[in-house]
């Protein structure tokens, strides 16, 4: 959703406050979509610093379907955001490149709370997602989720660089 910011930069030191739904209805990225199954709105506050500068503020929350990194079973991840940002209103686009300013959530003179939140999922996203610490995962052969059953696979793992001297012993029998 878009937020007009002309109103709260027409007088110094006024602020604005909003509660705002999400449009989006997943957090989609290189490592996949992931649907939300609860969100809260987004309660916003605007404030003018002056000199054409900006203090933004939000506070969200949601839980997210995520697949276990060891057994693909889904897991429910809960994040919540306390975003602050300021934001120079004179500054160009080419001028916040060169400082590697990352507000593009500012677009002109309107503000992309969507685009606001998704760079702080982006930044907050776990790096391993867990069903349980202890989780087993699944077998690398036939596929089997250890965590509820286990197979009768060799998982006899042998070392890569003694390869050609299985193969002798595989050949010799």
């Amino acid at each position: 959703m878009l937020i007009h910011l002309n109103d709260v930069l027409s007088c110094e030191e006024k602020t604005i406050s909003r509660t705002i739904d999400l449009e989006m209805d997943s957090f989609d990225s290189d490592l996949g979509s992931f649907p939300f199954i609860r969100k809260e709105p987004v309660e916003l506050t605007i404030t003018n610093l002056g000199e054409e500068k900006l203090r933004i503020e939000a506070e969200t929350a949601f839980t997210a379907a995520v697949p276990c990194d060891r057994c693909l079973e889904e897991v429910e991840i809960s994040l919540e955001l306390a975003i602050s940002k300021e934001v120079d209103m004179k500054q160009t686009a080419e001028g916040r490149i060169e400082d590697l300013d990352e507000t593009d959530f500012v677009i002109g003179y309107n503000l992309d709370v969507d685009k606001l939140v998704y760079s702080e999922i982006l930044v907050n996203w776990p790096m391993k997602t867990l069903c349980r610490e202890d989780c087993k995962g699944i077998c690398r052969k036939c596929g089997t989720n250890l965590n509820h059953s286990s197979c009768s696979c060799d998982t006899v793992e042998l070392d890569p660089r003694m390869a050609v001297i299985a193969e002798i012993f595989k050949n010799s029998n």
